[in-house]
C-alpha cells in the first residue's frame, strides 16, 4: 500500500468490517478524507502515503480554517482516525498529525428548547389532525404516524437518525421499553411510560403491521413501504409545528433539547440524562444546565438562603 487513495480504502474497510462503525460515520470518514485528497492533488504535494508530513497538514488547516468550527474538528477528526489506523498497521512509520498542536474553541451555542406549553401545543396539532381525515383514506394513516412520529421524538429524546432507523423488534410492545442504537452503534435501552403514547404506538402498529413487515421490519415508514428518511421526519415535524402557531423553528433535535432541559427543570439527575441522551460525556449533556435562566432564578428566589433574612435600609 503506497498511495493515499488505497490508504483510505483500507481505512474505511476497517472502520466497517473490523470496528462495526456506522454508515453516516462511515460517510463523513469519506467525505472528509476524500476533500483531503484533492487538496493533495491540486498542491501537487507526493500521493505516497508514507510521504506525506506535518507541514502539508498545517498546510490544509490552513486551507479550512475559515470553516465552521465544529466541521474543522470533524476533519481534524477523521485524519487522525486514518493516520492513527496506519501508524498501528505499521503502513507508516511516523504518524505526522501526532506532531501538530491544534487548539480550537467552539463558541457555546445554547439549544433551544420548547416549553411546556409549546409541546402541549404540538401535541395536540398531531392528534386533532388525525380527527379531520376519513379512516378510509390513506391520509388517515399518515396523521397516525405523525402523530406517532412527534410521540418516540418527545417521549425518548432521541436523535432523527435513531428514530428514523427503528425497527418493530427494538420495542419491547409489553413492558413500552425501546432499543435505540446511538452514534457508534451504542446500544441504550428507554422506557416510554405515558400511556397515551403506548396507545398510540399500538394502534399505529396494528394499522401498518403488514407494510412494517414489508419494508423489512422498520418501525416508520412511508406509503411506498420504504422506511422513513431523516429528512421525511425533519419536514414532518417542521409541518406540524407550523400549524400549531408555534413562532420558533422546531426540528426533531428540538424535541432532545426539550426532554433534556424539562426532565433537568423536574430536577432529574444530569446523570440519568447523560444516560438517556446517550452521550458517552457528561460535558455534552452539562449544557442544558445552562438553558433556562427562569428556572435558575425560581430557584434561587425560592432556594437561596438570603432569602430568610428581612435585612433592607431603613
Amino acid at each position: 500500500m503506497n498511495n493515499l487513495q488505497q490508504a483510505i480504502d483500507s481505512f474505511l474497510q476497517h472502520c466497517r468490517y473490523e470496528k462495526n462503525l456506522s454508515e453516516k460515520t462511515i460517510y463523513f470518514y469519506n467525505l472528509d478524507l476524500i476533500q483531503f485528497k484533492s487538496f493533495v492533488f491540486n498542491n501537487s504535494y507526493p500521493d505516497v502515503i508514507q510521504e506525506i508530513n506535518k507541514h502539508h497538514l498545517k498546510h490544509y488547516l490552513r486551507e479550512i480554517s475559515g470553516w465552521k468550527i465544529k466541521t474543522v474538528k470533524r476533519k481534524i477528526a477523521s485524519l487522525k482516525a486514518m493516520f492513527n489506523y496506519l501508524e498501528f498497521e505499521d503502513i507508516i512509520s511516523v504518524n505526522p498529525i501526532r506532531r501538530i498542536r491544534i487548539s480550537l474553541k467552539e463558541a457555546i451555542c445554547l439549544p433551544k428548547a420548547l416549553n411546556k406549553e409549546e409541546v402541549k401545543a404540538i401535541l395536540n396539532e398531531a392528534y386533532n389532525s388525525i380527527s379531520y381525515v376519513p379512516k378510509s383514506k390513506y391520509a388517515y394513516l399518515e396523521k397516525i404516524r405523525n402523530a406517532t412520529v412527534v410521540e418516540l421524538l418527545f417521549s425518548t429524546g432521541a436523535r432523527v437518525s435513531e428514530i428514523a432507523n427503528l425497527k418493530l423488534a427494538d420495542l419491547d410492545r409489553k413492558s413500552g421499553s425501546l432499543m435505540l442504537r446511538g452514534k457508534g452503534n451504542k446500544e441504550r435501552v428507554i422506557q416510554i411510560c405515558n400511556a397515551g403514547a403506548l396507545a398510540l404506538i399500538e394502534i399505529y402498529i396494528c394499522l401498518f403491521e403488514d407494510k412494517i413487515i414489508a419494508s423489512g421490519g422498520y418501525l416508520l415508514i412511508n406509503r411506498f413501504e420504504n422506511k422513513l428518511s431523516d429528512q421525511s421526519i425533519r419536514n414532518m415535524v417542521n409541518a406540524i409545528s407550523v400549524k400549531a402557531k408555534i413562532s420558533k423553528k422546531v426540528t426533531p433535535h428540538t424535541f432532545r433539547h426539550s426532554f433534556a432541559t424539562l426532565l433537568l427543570e423536574n430536577d432529574v439527575d444530569i446523570k440519568y440524562i447523560q444516560a438517556m441522551l446517550g452521550h458517552s460525556s457528561i460535558v455534552t449533556t452539562q449544557i442544558y444546565t445552562q438553558v433556562n435562566q427562569e428556572k435558575q432564578k425560581q430557584i434561587l428566589t425560592d432556594k437561596h438562603p438570603r432569602m430568610d433574612f428581612s435585612l433592607a435600609v431603613a
